[in-house]
Parts: structure tokens; sequence; C-alpha cells
């Protein structure tokens, strides 16, 4: 059993000062019982935590982590940068340098706006789809997640697709009374929407690769069906690529399925692990935005010397070093070994770029109604038992798993067989 003491003896401590003892929910470990346990450090492809126990990490902090744990390009750039200064709240040169490193590999964007999280560069997107247009209503689907805006924080009822109802306490119904809500997938309830409110829908938004609930990946004429709506009706087509932006490809989604958004948004590893958001798309339209435009947007922290630092590091690392074509080799030895370690049993295992799913369930869902509660609950022996065999996942059955440059492959061959061995368990009883 990994000693769990000390986590134990903060989590007393956190609940005394902090609302629910952690500063995310997901934190908490609820879904998957027991406490959290408090990381003392991060090293390469691995967490340490304050009893002691290693880690091989599949969460990579959520995501932008994509070169691992105090990788020494970033910490030198934030050193640097920090003696420097750590805020000015005054334009800097190295907005314009990530800012042209972001252009140069995403050539669907035009302009960019940095802020501070992928919450605020989805909410300012919106904010902008609606300035532009002059409309109300936007479009999105069950199962992506784009943030805890209010009026993002709406979920699909019955039928085909419905306005959407708040899905958390303290949003009242007036905030989301604009939000439709399809099912993913569903190109039917997405005309029926737009034949009903067509002149006043402002954007369709939608993460390409659906990765906040499970990884629910669709088919690519699904999203160039959305494209072609969006241009009939004359709205926007906004990508959320806070998780897949630079994961599934150096220019995103986008570059991947050959598809151009009018606007996309960035967070995680635009940062290189530091707080970070943007978002950005076809000039015309981000003229909009002020000083230039009426649409307001604004914020004391963006683009955080810091941060800028951080994000540049990063994205120069990957394009000198062919870091994408690492990360899906990486990827592919990984999901292969676990491919075979699962020896046939009723597991769904998807990838895409450095991006991975495992679900104990043998049909691969594409919505989230497809997933069942019984896989839901499994996860929680699962996750627990891969933390006694040293692999860190996510603590929660609907989130994924990422890999990233400096995962060993030798690391990568043992935590899939590891977790092979203990999904045959699982399913064996």
């Amino acid at each position: 059993m990994i000693k769990k003491d000390k986590s134990h003896q903060l989590f007393e401590r956190a609940a005394q000062c902090l609302s629910g003892g952690v500063n995310s929910p997901v934190r908490a470990f609820k879904a998957v019982g027991d406490i959290p346990l408090f990381m003392q450090r991060g090293e390469g492809a691995f967490l340490f935590d304050i009893d002691g126990n290693r880690f091989l990490d599949f969460c990579c902090s959520w995501g932008p982590l994509i070169l691992g744990h105090a990788h020494a390009d970033i910490v030198r750039a934030v050193v640097e940068t920090a003696a420097r200064g750590t805020s000015f709240g005054t334009v800097h040169e190295n907005e314009i340098r990530l800012a042209e490193m972001v252009k140069s590999l995403c050539p669907h964007i035009d302009l960019l706006r940095f802020v501070s999280s992928g919450t605020e560069a989805v909410m300012s997107a919106v904010r902008l789809a609606r300035g532009w247009t002059g409309r109300d209503k936007i479009i999105k689907f069950s199962g992506c997640y784009h943030g805890h805006s209010d009026y993002l924080l709406a979920s699909a009822g019955s039928g085909l697709a419905t306005l959407g109802i708040p899905a958390s306490a303290g949003v009242p119904a007036d905030f989301t009374k604009h939000t439709l809500v399809a099912p993913l997938g569903d190109t039917d309830a997405v005309a029926t929407l737009y034949h009903k409110y067509g002149s006043d829908i402002a954007a369709v938004l939608i993460e390409p690769v659906p990765a906040n609930n499970g990884l629910l990946l669709q088919s690519d004429s699904f999203l160039r069906f959305l494209r072609a709506i969006t241009e009939q009706y004359q709205s926007l087509l906004i990508f959320d690529e806070v998780i897949s932006g630079f994961r599934v490809a150096p220019g995103g989604a986008a570059a991947r399925f050959g598809i151009t958004p009018d606007l996309c948004t960035y967070g995680k590893v635009i940062g290189g692990g530091l707080p970070v958001g943007a978002f950005g798309g076809k000039a015309g339209i981000m003229h909009h935005l002020a000083p230039e435009g009426k649409v307001y947007q604004a914020g004391t922290l963006s683009g955080n010397p810091l941060a800028m630092a951080a994000g540049l590091a990063t994205l120069e690392h990957l394009t000198v070093n062919s870091g994408w074509d690492i990360l899906e080799k990486k990827s592919e030895v990984f999901v292969t070994a676990l491919g075979k370690a699962l020896n046939r049993q009723p597991a769904g295992l998807v990838s895409i770029g450095s991006i991975f799913w495992i679900s104990l369930q043998p049909e691969t869902p594409m919505r989230p109604d497809q997933i069942s509660p019984e896989s839901a609950a499994a996860y929680a022996r699962f996750f627990h038992e891969a933390l006694e065999a040293g692999v860190y996942l996510a603590p929660s059955a609907y989130e994924v798993g990422f890999i990233s440059t400096v995962h060993d492959d030798n690391d990568l061959n043992r935590a899939a067989n590891k977790l092979g061995e203990i999904i045959r368990g699982i399913f064996s009883g």
C-alpha cells in the first residue's frame, strides 16, 4: 500500500481553509473515493507526493505539460524572465514573439488576444461572436465543456435538441436561455435549431476533439457539416482547442482535420503549464475587439511575462526538436502495448495525437449518454490499483490521459502492461 499519512494530514488542514479542501472539484478524488494526494514536485514524466511516492504521470496537469515536469528550457525561460519582473501591466516583446509563433503554427489565425485561462478565452470568443454578428444565441453540444461561464453551464434536455437549462446551482435560467444544446454528431438536431433560430444564432461552439467527458471523437463529416451550415446562415464556427490545441498537431485539430474555423480558443499548452489562454481568428472579426472595436475584453494579467516566456519556450522546443513526431511515436508505443495487454477484454481505448482515454466498457462512446454508469463505477477500483502500481491517472472516469515528450518507451510499455493486468482483474471478478 502506498503511504498517505502526510497527505491525510494536509487534507485535514486544507479542509479548514479551502472550500472542499481543494481549488478545483476534480482534485478532491470524490469520484474515485479517498483523499487526494498532495504532490511535492514533478520531474520529467514523474510526480512525487509528500509521502515520497513516485508516479508515472498521465495527467500532465490536465494536458499542458507536453514537455513533462520542470523541463529545463521552460524553467530557464521563467527564471530569467522573473528576474526582470513578474508582471508589468504594459505591452512587452514576448507577447509579440509568442503570437508570431502561434500564427506560424496555425495558419487559420490572423490575430490573437492572450488571456489568463481557457474559460476566459471561450467566454471572450463567444462575446466577440455575438458582437460581430449582432445575434444572441449560440449552439453548443452535450458532452463538450467550455469552462465555467454561466451561460455555458448548460446541459441537454430531452429530444433532439433543446434550449439549455442550468447544470449548476447559482446559474439563473435566464443566463442560459440563449444557449441551444444539441447531441454530439447529430446533424439533424443542428439543422432543426438553425431552421427555427437561424437568424439569431451567432455561433456554433464545439470541441473538435471532445475531451472533457470522455474522448468522444467525432467524424470529419460532422465537423465539415458544421462549417457548411454556419457559412450558410452567416454565423461563426468556434473551435474550442483548449485541450486539443498543439496536442493533436502543430496547428491543433483545425490543421489535423483541414477545417478553418472563424475563431479558435486555446489554453494549457500555449503557456507551458503557467496560467494562460488565448483566442484568435480572422482579422475582420478580431478587429471588432476593443480598442479597435466595440466588443470589450480586458485583463490585468493577460500576456503575463512569465506565461509568455513559458509558452514560447514550449512551442520553440517542440518545433526545433520534431516534438510532434516524438509525441505521435510515443503515443503509438503506449496505445499498441495497452491494446495487446487488454487481451480482448471488454474495455475501450481511444486516442488521437498524444491524448488517450480508457473506458471500462466494450462499446466506444461517441456521446456522453453512451458512457455506462457501471464503467464509471469500476473506474474507481482501476484508478486506485493504478496508483498502487505507481501510475497516476486522472481521478475521474470521464477525464482523458496525456503523454509527454519525456515519457520513456520502457516506462510506457511497463505501465501499459500493468494497466492491462488491472483491467483483466476487474473483468475477471
